[in-house]
């Protein structure tokens, strides 16, 4: 089965201990990972601190090439920014994967998990089953999710179009404030030319 897996670590040093042991064991029969990043919030922003590519592709029939790639971009922009503000300060971080929160997207909850300094590891992986993984993450205190990924890649899908919807309709109450702005010069410019010619035409 295809995978997002998902880890937040509570402790900096340990998320790149893990991250460079994952790195080391990408493939294996059990468990392939084809694309792991590590993630670090700073700044009301999500960043690549680092990342990996097996050069292997999952079997999985939806378009995933690149799905971290894609996944990152949404967190590290605007709706990312958007659900990591509001998610925040009403949820907290997560502390047992259990809670996660149901009918909740993996970006809401990635976003909502996350607090400034917070360290996460994201991996795309084929498992068998999530022993291997879970594993290798096991010494480190961190919160492991598993989503799955073609539905991630759906979610992905709907984020970058809702993203574009945002910036298309930002950039139309830009230009109308800019028209609207210009409409005042205008007046503006009107009025003090017609003072100007009443001054003239005074004297």
């Amino acid at each position: 089965m295809e995978n997002v897996v998902t880890a937040v670590f509570e402790v900096e040093n340990e998320a790149y201990r893990a991250f460079s042991e994952v790195k080391h064991n990408m493939l294996s029969q059990s468990c392939v990972i084809a694309q792991l990043a590590l993630l670090k919030k700073q700044d009301g922003r999500i960043a690549v601190a680092d990342c990996a590519d097996s050069g292997v592709t999952t079997t999985d029939d939806t378009r995933i090439g690149g799905l971290v790639g894609l996944i990152v971009g949404v967190l590290g922009g605007p709706l990312g920014m958007l659900f990591g503000g509001a998610m925040g300060s009403l949820i907290g971080r997560i502390k047992d994967a259990g809670d996660a929160r149901q009918g909740a997207s993996m970006i809401e909850q990635v976003t909502g998990n996350l607090q400034d300094g917070d360290v996460a590891l994201v991996a795309l992986a084929q498992e068998t089953d999530g022993k291997m993984l879970d594993a290798l993450l096991e010494p480190y205190k961190a919160t492991i999710t598993r989503y799955d990924a073609a539905t991630v890649a759906a979610e992905v899908d709907e984020a970058i179009k809702v993203q574009k919807e945002l910036a298309d309709e930002a950039r139309k109450k830009m230009r109308e404030a800019k028209k609207a702005e210009f409409r005042e010069k205008i007046v503006k410019k009107g009025e003090e030319i017609r003072a100007d010619f009443q001054r003239r035409t005074s004297t």
